[in-house]
């Protein structure tokens, strides 16, 4: 996957257009697949689905854009090109000339399935003896926390980096969150790491299981298992044990590194059982479905000084803090930093953007902010973050190539007609005669007054 300069998380529909047709069409063999692809569906286009399910023969397009009125338009195109782009349905013929929609027979016999009943038990689903030592929901979310947290420990370089793998290493600077070093060849941070760090927890994990699923074919597991496998996980029940019986060996793998990750607890490699965890369901969503940051509480305090309290004993947190603040004080359940133009620029050049410093301030603020508000935070802070932010964009910087010590005013007016009427002018100064224009057309520019050169004087 391509990284860009602001990382991005895609959703599920948007993985899933990234993925080969046949890839696709053998994921709608599973009526997991289905439902998960179904449930994240807009408004309108599981409207559409419902609505023609049970139908055989195409319904025309002109009856389908009837079913909304005239003011969702906009969201009717958004729609047909979701429900296009993921296969769900497709253009057929209908007598006539004209065309219809209708939905793709693998998805609509096994949404069927999901919705309805029938269909094969999933493997996960075979009956168990009832657990000696049984976990409960607060045990299994200290326990996800715990291992997804020595991931970012690694990331921040904290000395609580012990529990990662060097398969976790190796997605990480995969997906360019970390980089080797040039003197040591140790890992190191970068840019797309900082912004990383301050998202939220469950769109960490949803886009550390994107860069996984991007590797899994190069360690010779099948995509299409271990996808359905992740979807029939966010369907499942928190607290509830399930079954390893029936699972291939390469699945069985895939489930060991999920163990790694965080996202099902087993006590032991070859236990027969498993527990899903907060992580693992609704996976597939991307974006704050789990609600994990919800079982952690706030621990930030800002005041209009500037002055950020963090009441963690978390060196991890404190680490976080410490991506755009200057810390001050350390006690053993208090760190205490200040929010400075330097620190703050610090962060900004480190790939973090003002809006994920207020976000993640946001996210983390303390109950009794929480209580206070609105605001949560104070206005002052958000505005002064934001004004640093604009400091580092009031000049856009572009390589150019500068042509001065013209002979004359008519040499210098030829060119600079040239090199604006082609689009290669970035600034000129006529007084002076002097002009720059962009590197890539600096020799489009230079033959021209070669020519020129020759042809008039």
């Amino acid at each position: 996957m391509a990284q860009s300069k602001n990382l991005k998380c895609k959703h599920l529909h948007d993985y899933l257009k990234t993925l080969p047709t046949s890839v696709l069409d053998r994921l709608y063999n599973h009526p997991t697949t289905c439902l998960a692809v179904y449930r994240e569906l807009p408004e309108i286009a599981r409207h559409y689905v419902i609505r023609i399910l049970f139908v055989e023969q195409p319904v025309p397009q002109a009856v389908v854009a009837s079913w909304v009125s005239q003011s969702y338009s906009k969201d009717h195109t958004t729609v047909v090109d979701v429900l296009s782009g993921l296969r769900v349905w497709q253009e057929a013929a209908i007598p006539g000339g004209l065309l219809g929609w209708i939905l793709n027979s693998t998805f609509k016999k096994n949404l069927k399935i999901a919705l309805l009943g029938s269909g094969k038990p999933w493997s996960m689903s075979s009956h168990l003896e009832v657990d000696s030592k049984p976990r409960d929901i607060p045990y299994l979310d200290t326990y996800a926390l715990e291992r997804w947290e020595c991931v970012l420990h690694y990331m921040v370089g904290s000395q609580q980096q012990e529990g990662i793998s060097a398969d976790a290493v190796r997605i990480l600077l995969h997906a360019g969150l970390m980089k080797r070093d040039e003197e040591d060849g140790s890992p190191v941070i970068t840019r797309e790491g900082f912004q990383f760090l301050l998202l939220d927890t469950s769109s960490q994990v949803w886009y550390f299981i994107l860069q996984y699923l991007d590797t899994v074919e190069t360690r010779g597991l099948d995509l299409v298992e271990c996808l359905t496998f992740l979807f029939q996980l966010s369907f499942s029940t928190m607290g509830k044990d399930y079954s390893t019986e029936g699972m291939s060996e390469h699945l069985l793998v895939f489930l060991q590194h999920l163990r790694e990750f965080g996202l099902v607890y087993q006590r032991k490699r070859k236990a027969g059982r498993f527990y899903p965890t907060r992580l693992a369901l609704n996976i597939a969503s991307g974006h704050n479905k789990s609600h994990m940051n919800m079982h952690r509480e706030g621990y930030i305090v800002v005041e209009t000084n500037y002055r950020v309290y963090a009441y963690t004993d978390s060196n991890l947190q404190v680490a976080l803090m410490g991506l755009f603040c200057e810390m001050l004080y350390r006690f053993p359940n208090l760190s205490v930093g200040i929010l400075t133009r330097d620190s703050v620029r610090q962060a900004l050049r480190s790939g973090i953007t003002a809006e994920q410093i207020v976000g993640f301030l946001h996210m983390h603020a303390h109950p009794r902010m929480v209580m206070a508000g609105p605001p949560t935070l104070p206005p002052t802070i958000i505005d002064q973050i934001k004004l640093w932010e604009n400091e580092r964009n009031r000049f856009v910087f572009s390589e150019g190539v500068l042509y001065s010590q013209f002979l004359s005013q008519a040499d210098f007016e030829a060119l600079h007609e040239f090199a604006q009427e082609s689009g290669l002018l970035v600034w000129s100064n006529a007084q002076r005669r002097t002009m720059v224009v962009t590197r890539a057309g600096h020799d489009d520019v230079k033959r021209f007054w070669k020519r020129y050169s020759k042809g008039g004087n």
